[in-house]
This record gives C-alpha cells, sequence and structure tokens, in this order.
C-alpha cells in the first residue's frame, strides 16, 4: 500500500519531473527569463509553476499574489479544518439544518459551478455526497495509518446506504443575492474536492494574468494551467500519466504517449491509483459512483482538456462515474471540450477532437 508520504514524494516527483520535461528551450527575443518555484502548503499537494518574466523581481511578486491567493481558496473551500475570521465550506457543512451562512463570492460561484455540472454530468457530480464521501475517507484514513494492509476494512452497505439518504442536492439552498448557503438537510455535508481544486487553479491564474503575467504553466497535484505561451510563441505542453504504470516514482517512462498542446488550456486527470486503499488484494480509490456508493470501475482514468480548469476538474470525475458512451456524449456536446479514458483492459479512447491537440 502507498504511504501518504510516498504519494507525497511521488507527487513532487511528477510536478518537477513532468513540467522540466516538457518546459523546454525557448528564444530571447522578448528578453524574459525563465524561472521556476515550488510550494507545498496548499491542497495537500505539491504545487509548481514555471513562468517567464522580465526580471526575478517581477517573478517573485507574481508568485507571492499567486501563492496568498491559492492559500485563501485552500482556507475558504476546506470541510476539515477552522481559520480564524473565515467562513468556510466546513462552516457550512456545521450549520447544516441550522441556518444559512453568508458566504464569500469565491464559495458561491464554486458552488453555482458545481451545481450546474450536476446536471451536465447526469448526476455524477454531486458536491452533496459528503456524508458519503466522508464514511470512505475516515476509513482510508484507518488503513494508512495501520501496520498492514490485513488491518483494512470496508465500509458496510448499510452505512453507506444510511449515509446516501442525506445527499440530494437540491437541499443545497443558494442565495445569490444574501449571498448565503443553506442546508435544509441537518444530517448532509458538502463535499467540494471534485471541483475546489481545479477551480481555484483557474481564478488563481485568472488573477495572474489580469496582474501581468503572459507566459506561465501552473502544476497544482498535476492539474495543469497555461497561461499563455512561450516566449518564442511555442505552446505550452502537457503530458497524461499512464494509469498502469506500477511505479510508485513517476517518470518520463510513466507518461502515456503524446504530449498535447495546451496553452491558456487546462488539463486534469482523475484516476484510480492517486488515493486509495488497498482490502484483501483489491484497491478501492476515492472516486466514488454515486449510484452504487462504491469505487467506480467504469475507467483506471480519465482527463480532460478543455480551457477552464474548474470545468475540466468537474468533468474529470463526472466521466470517470459513468459508462463510456454516456460521458462520450457529455464531451462531444461541449464546445472546447476534449476528453480522454483509460480503460481496465488498457485501451486508451479520445473524443473526436483529441488528436488535434497533439505536440506534432
Amino acid at each position: 500500500m502507498k504511504t501518504r508520504a510516498n504519494r507525497f514524494v511521488s507527487a513532487l516527483l511528477a510536478g518537477v519531473l513532468c513540467l522540466s520535461l516538457l518546459a523546454g528551450c525557448v528564444s530571447k527575443k522578448k528578453e524574459l527569463t525563465r524561472y521556476s518555484t515550488v510550494f507545498y502548503d496548499v491542497f495537500d499537494t505539491v504545487t509548481q509553476v514555471i513562468a517567464y518574466c522580465e526580471s526575478e523581481e517581477e517573478f517573485n511578486t507574481q508568485m507571492d499574489a499567486l501563492h496568498a491567493d491559492l492559500i485563501t481558496y485552500n482556507q475558504l473551500y476546506d470541510i476539515y479544518n477552522d481559520y480564524p475570521g473565515v467562513t468556510n465550506v466546513k462552516t457550512i457543512n456545521d450549520n447544516a439544518g441550522s441556518a444559512p451562512v453568508e458566504v464569500d463570492d469565491r464559495i458561491l460561484s464554486m458552488l453555482e459551478l458545481a451545481d450546474q455540472m450536476y446536471q451536465t454530468t447526469n448526476g455524477k457530480l454531486n458536491i452533496a455526497m459528503g456524508s458519503v464521501l466522508n464514511i470512505w475517507h475516515n476509513y482510508r484514513e484507518a488503513a494508512e495509518a495501520a501496520e498492514t494492509d490485513a488491518d483494512n476494512k470496508l465500509p458496510t452497505m448499510e452505512e453507506l446506504e444510511a449515509a446516501a439518504q442525506h445527499c440530494d442536492i437540491n437541499n443545497v439552498i443558494i442565495d445569490a443575492d444574501a449571498k448565503t448557503v443553506y442546508l435544509a438537510d441537518p444530517e448532509m455535508s458538502l463535499d467540494v474536492g471534485s471541483v475546489g481544486k481545479g477551480y481555484a487553479v483557474e481564478m488563481v491564474c485568472q488573477a495572474a494574468e489580469a496582474r501581468g503575467l503572459t507566459s506561465a504553466l501552473v502544476s497544482v497535484g498535476g492539474n495543469l494551467r497555461a497561461i499563455g505561451v512561450k516566449p518564442d510563441g511555442s505552446q505550452w505542453t502537457g503530458g497524461v500519466e499512464n494509469p498502469w504504470s506500477s511505479s510508485d516514482v513517476y517518470t518520463s517512462d510513466s507518461m502515456l504517449d503524446g504530449a498535447i498542446n495546451m496553452s491558456d488550456m487546462a488539463l486534469v486527470t482523475s484516476g484510480d491509483y492517486q488515493r486509495y486503499y488497498v482490502v484483501d488484494g483489491k484497491r478501492y480509490h476515492h472516486l466514488i459512483d454515486p449510484d452504487t456508493l462504491f469505487p467506480a470501475a467504469y475507467f483506471n482514468g480519465v482527463t480532460v482538456l478543455c480551457s477552464d480548469s474548474g470545468l475540466a476538474d468537474c468533468l474529470t470525475t463526472g466521466l470517470f462515474c459513468q459508462p463510456l458512451e454516456d460521458g462520450m456524449k457529455i464531451v462531444e456536446s461541449l464546445d472546447g471540450v476534449e476528453a480522454m479514458w483509460c480503460t481496465p483492459d488498457q485501451q486508451v479512447i479520445t473524443s473526436s477532437g483529441w488528436d488535434s491537440h497533439l505536440k506534432k
């Protein structure tokens, strides 16, 4: 079983190696210099940024602002921790069935996107599933603390089905005018892990662009978002990890073939190899199918490429939890969205426009 430490190191190596491999060399036509930095304290993962700026001072100023934005979003979307003076998603959960909670616009807009994507994904992306996801979270945490896999256990269907009675997204009452969120069911809770990080990445990148950042590649736990192009006019490129690689350490050999052009684009992957624990030799990952209440078994990995990181994050989860035919219909109906599915029999299936984004 992968330990939390091993996964953290793997994520760090993934970010550093992947971005270093894909950044490449550029000409000096515009007198911009390549800089990079790494953060370890947001969204329980590793963040790396590669950017081209006119000076180190400009780069540091941009990164200080970007880092501060990520910290703010991390606190706002946290469901486990309180922060002094911060009303966050945990605050909403703590007041379930009690009273509406006045929240920041950055929470409202994220929840509104999630509500829209519930409809788009046929209910497979459901942020109201916190009661069910919390059960799986607790069993996974217990497994990570256990001495051996032999001590790991699965939740019972009885406790999952009881929790599932409190996952109706219609009980999430959003009042945009009053800027409040109210959970009408006192036993329900929100879990925004399927949208929060991706939405935050999109928002911080848009803010960085507004501050004048013109060329960057941002990776937050493998969630890639490219800003502009490189100084020589070439595109940024991203890669997709091979979900069937058995290595704990991410290398160039564990990437699927085909680098992807993604300037002003986001590339997000959901996979069964990222957060999981093992019971009786079988892997139980964190992507729970709302219909079965167990980890979805359709794919090993789903990747989405589009211009919006928040949209991509929602779609990867929603697509992961439904059959290929249904997911393909969704993707083909959306403008500017492409996807890749990696199936348990090791097939790679892509949407109609995916190949047009491959680096030649």
